[in-house]
């Protein structure tokens, strides 16, 4: 399934192309940003070779992973979403926008549509999803979607020169159907 374009009310989602760098690194270029994911920054010419692997994984068949873009109205890159594709219909929610928009409800419209995807297009029964114990607004954001915690994870993921836990979140497929209007 390639190219994946979703489309929502305020952003769309794409798959990502080279001209996306300078965007992108206002995302995975920004400490502030990458403190809460499971990476630390990235340098322009490390977040340069990492965009053309995921602009080449995109076309593989099988599809490992939909990892997309999240762009507003004018097209412009202000963060990712993710689903990693696990065993047994199951994927790995992952999202991340630009400090500059967060608060505005991005990753809330982004994630509601790659869960929608996950869920009625590619056919998964579970989609989980890891965040850090201080990332307070992934945790309200991952329980407003429906998720449900299951536990921590110790030291999951090495990241500004730490261990860092995580919390795990998940959600199937029979209980979005409840939690989408």
């Amino acid at each position: 399934m390639h190219p994946v374009t979703i489309t929502g009310a305020r952003v769309h989602l794409r798959e990502f192309r080279a001209d996306d760098l300078q965007d992108s690194m206002a995302v995975v270029g920004d400490p502030e940003v990458t403190q809460s994911l499971s990476f630390d920054a990235r340098s322009e010419a490390d977040q340069k070779s990492r965009l053309a692997a995921d602009v080449a994984r995109a076309s593989q068949d099988p599809r490992p992973d939909y990892y997309l873009a999240v762009a507003d109205a004018d097209d412009c890159l202000v963060g990712f979403v993710r689903i990693g594709l696990g065993r047994d219909r199951s994927g790995e929610l992952g999202y991340a926008i630009r400090r500059a928009d967060w608060g505005k409800g991005y990753a809330t419209e982004a994630s509601t549509l790659m869960l929608n995807f996950g869920f009625r297009d590619l056919g998964l029964h579970r989609i989980q999803a890891a965040c850090g114990p201080d990332n307070r607004a992934s945790q309200r954001l991952l329980t407003r979607l429906g998720f449900l915690p299951e536990g921590r994870i110790r030291d999951h993921v090495f990241t500004n020169g730490a261990w860092r836990d995580s919390l795990l979140y998940s959600i199937l497929d029979s209980e979005w159907t409840t939690h989408i209007p």
